[in-house]
């Protein structure tokens, strides 16, 4: 198409073969991407250019390859949509060799295009915003091939990025994009019946991109998107919650779930108080639920932004993120479990007093837990905690109740802990909860050594009782199909 266009860059008479083409007198007619036929276009150019070239549908009555300067204001938009249609052909760039002469021309048309839709000297009329959107589709609106999803949703900072041999190209419509959304010369109630909810979601779509450059360019024009188009904003929340629930029970496997949480974070820091109902679902349902999967560390800062953000909003909603956090908790994830201490300091630090009684006690119950672990990276940083001050003011505040759960995790970290920091942080923290509350640390020292004498107890009883059993199976004869309880000596094995 382009190798035909070049040959035929200058008007020339025409020939027998171009009677078939449109004059400049007949309407064009523009079919939108339902097949609907836009009102049609008259041009007042005397210029016209083979059918060959460009089909009627997307014919505008002028010379693609004429510089905006060289046409006066009437047919400006003309030319543009001329142009934009010059640009609906899709080149193979993974061979640079291929097709390089038309590459070459669509690229200096994009740029001119860009320049136009940037100086704002006409108004868009629905033809060209039309023409324009069918552009960006053709272009940018694609589905990746498996070897970029193949490790899109693990955790290997150890991975190269993929960048798209295409970038060069896409950058250029991505920038017109951007311009063309922005303009001011753009109707926004026109535009919407083009920029609808189908090519929202496909734009959308395009987030699962490798390359990171894209998914910076996405984020920045579904962020211009959001703000002119406010017809699309709860579409647009409710697209990003479908993405974010396959990704969590199902795939697992996205590489822009980190862009569109901090794209979320610009939305949720502009909403309105009181929050809605809906947005408060939407922090239960969609938010909470993002701290199952095992890549949470190439999102979680993000992710935490956005829920710091609900809960400043409305600190009532601190005790039903923590409530989440303990039931997504991981258990043979140390990594995860460092990260989760670390969002709920975050997040106790600025809750009230009655919001941090609600919790405390199941809080305090997986704190115990991760200062016992072996791992001593959730040891240190469960007993780091004690280190901030608004958190040991909730703490003492409440000891009566924290120090009973808290009391023998310290205790059996202070004996035999193999982590020589650890032992250290659990003897200061010791050190302050005596200081906090002499009386009841006595008496909950009185009550660990007590519930301790009592196991031991228990324990010598059963090594009684399975003695006895032992004793009593040796001497009684094997009968039939009579059960035999075997000692470990009969079961060692000598080496």
């Amino acid at each position: 198409m382009y190798k035909i266009f070049l040959r035929k860059s200058k008007p020339s008479k025409p020939d027998s073969s171009e009677e078939l083409s449109p004059s400049s007198s007949d309407p064009v007619q523009i079919p939108g991407p339902n097949g609907v036929v836009s009102p049609p276009v008259r041009s007042n150019s005397g210029k016209r250019m083979s059918s060959a070239v460009f089909p009627a549908s997307v014919v505008s009555g002028i010379e693609p390859l004429l510089p905006f300067k060289d046409v006066p204001n009437s047919e400006k938009l003309n030319l543009f949509v001329s142009k934009v249609s010059l640009c609906c052909v899709a080149f193979d760039f993974s061979d640079p060799n291929k097709n390089s002469i038309e590459k070459l021309v669509k690229r200096q048309t994009l740029l001119e295009l860009l320049d136009f839709v940037a100086s704002g000297s006409v108004r868009f009329t629905e033809p060209a915003i039309l023409a324009m959107c069918r552009m960006c589709a053709v272009n940018l609106f694609r589905v990746f091939p498996p070897s970029y999803r193949s490790s899109g949703g693990e955790n290997n900072d150890d991975d190269e990025p993929v960048f798209d041999p295409a970038w060069p190209h896409l950058q250029i419509v991505y920038d017109l994009l951007l311009k063309f959304i922005t303009s001011p010369c753009l109707d926004a109630k026109i535009a919407k019946k083009y920029l609808d909810n189908a090519f929202v979601v496909r734009l959308l779509d395009l987030f699962d991109s490798e390359d990171p450059r894209e998914r910076e360019c996405l984020k920045t024009i579904l962020h211009r998107v959001y703000g002119k188009f406010m017809v699309h904003r709860p579409f647009i929340r409710r697209a990003m919650s479908n993405i974010f629930h396959r990704f969590v029970f199902e795939t697992e496997k996205h590489c822009g779930i980190a862009e569109l949480l901090e794209f979320l974070g610009s939305i949720v820091s502009g909403f309105a108080l009181p929050l809605k109902e809906e947005h408060k679902i939407f922090l239960w349902r969609v938010l909470i639920p993002l701290h199952k999967p095992k890549s949470l560390g190439n999102y979680f800062q993000q992710l935490s932004f956005c829920i710091t953000q609900f809960i400043d909003k409305e600190p009532k909603l601190g005790s039903v993120v923590i409530k989440g956090l303990l039931k997504f908790w991981p258990i043979t994830n140390s990594q995860k479990e460092v990260m989760f201490l670390g969002e709920v300091e975050e997040i106790v630090e600025a809750m009230s007093v009655v919001e941090f009684e609600k919790v405390m006690v199941p809080l305090f119950l997986r704190i115990a837990c991760c200062v016992n672990s072996c791992h001593f990276q959730v040891s240190e940083r469960a007993l780091f905690l004690w280190n901030n001050d608004q958190i040991v003011d909730l703490i003492a505040h409440n000891r009566q109740a924290i120090l009973p759960i808290m009391f023998t995790a310290l205790e059996k970290n202070a004996e035999n802990h193999w982590n020589q920091s650890v032992l250290n942080l659990t003897l200061n923290v010791r050190k302050m909860f005596c200081e906090m509350d002499e009386a009841l640390f006595m008496s909950c020292h009185a009550r660990f050594q007590e519930d301790e004498g009592k196991q031991s107890s228990a324990a010598e009883k059963r090594k009684e009782t399975w003695e006895r059993l032992e004793k009593a199976a040796s001497v009684k004869p094997i009968t039939g199909k009579t059960a035999v309880l075997v000692t470990p000596l009969t079961t060692s094995i000598a080496c």
